[in-house]
């Protein structure tokens, strides 16, 4: 088991999002660190729950994070200008509920939520 405390990140690959996602989750979960698991498009690809390589290559690494370094919280993330998903707002937080389900339905030990990182990258919760 690693030192400190993480929490997982499932999100884009895009640079801008990591920093405020990040910093989001270590304040509201106390952590020390947030593992990023990146993907272009992500909470699409976890949607459709279709390329079952992809997907599990992305349950593998949730498995690393929870398992080996103890994370108890998960974020599926979404975000504004996604190049690999680049679907509008509503769209995107229909993703983000749908990818919630997918990582839930493996059965993890942590909590799942959502994110959205809106144009001028704030971070809030999916409800």
């Amino acid at each position: 088991m690693a030192e400190g405390a993480f929490a997982t990140a499932i999100s884009c690959m895009d640079g801008r999002v990591q920093h405020p996602v990040a910093e989001f989750l270590k304040k509201k979960y106390k952590v020390d660190y947030v593992d990023a698991i990146t993907e272009p498009g992500l909470d699409g690809i976890l949607a459709a729950n279709q390329d079952k390589a992809e997907i599990e290559s992305i349950k593998r690494m949730v498995g690393i994070s929870t398992g080996r370094h103890g994370s108890k919280h998960i974020a599926v993330v979404g975000h504004h200008d996604c190049a690999g998903n680049p679907v509008d707002k509503a769209t995107h937080l229909a993703h983000i509920r749908a990818a919630i389900k997918t990582v839930k339905s493996w059965g993890v030990k942590a909590g799942v939520i959502g994110l959205w990182v809106d144009d001028r990258w704030k971070v809030s919760e999916v409800k």
